[in-house]
């Protein structure tokens, strides 16, 4: 990405929120190194998928996300609140979802896509994308 005011501005999330309304459609707000900053906003189901060679970032900064997770022996879900960070290891398939919405704050190394290496089927509502600037 070549859009200079991501590594020269400062960025306030809650602008950054206003300024799109596509779910499961991240954002990209800054770049750390080989990393992107990714903010996203999500209400009902992702799709399942995996990160063959990088783990994925998770904060909730509103509301709530729960992610499947198929690891080991089975399946388990986790419940991250508002203010909860998680990592899902690489290689674990995985789900988020949102019943009431969330808006949550992803690191994952730039050039990632949001489905993943695998993947189910992608529902409409659901932009496999490695990221969009800001508006």
């Amino acid at each position: 990405m070549t859009d200079q005011r991501i590594t020269v501005d400062p960025v306030v999330l809650s602008a950054a929120f206003s300024a799109f309304e596509a779910l499961w459609s991240p954002r990209i707000v800054a770049r750390v190194n080989d990393y992107d900053v990714r903010i996203a906003k999500v209400a009902g189901e992702h799709v399942w998928h995996a990160h063959d060679d990088t783990d994925e970032f998770f904060l909730v900064l509103e509301g709530e996300l729960r992610i499947a997770l198929r690891d080991g022996g089975g399946e388990r879900e986790v419940v991250l609140p508002q203010g909860a960070v998680f990592v899902v290891p690489r290689g674990t398939e995985h789900k988020p979802s949102s019943e009431a919405g969330a808006s949550i704050l992803l690191f994952e190394p730039t050039g990632t896509l949001t489905v993943g290496d695998r993947h189910d089927e992608i529902p409409p509502h659901v932009d496999a994308t490695e990221g969009h600037p800001l508006p």
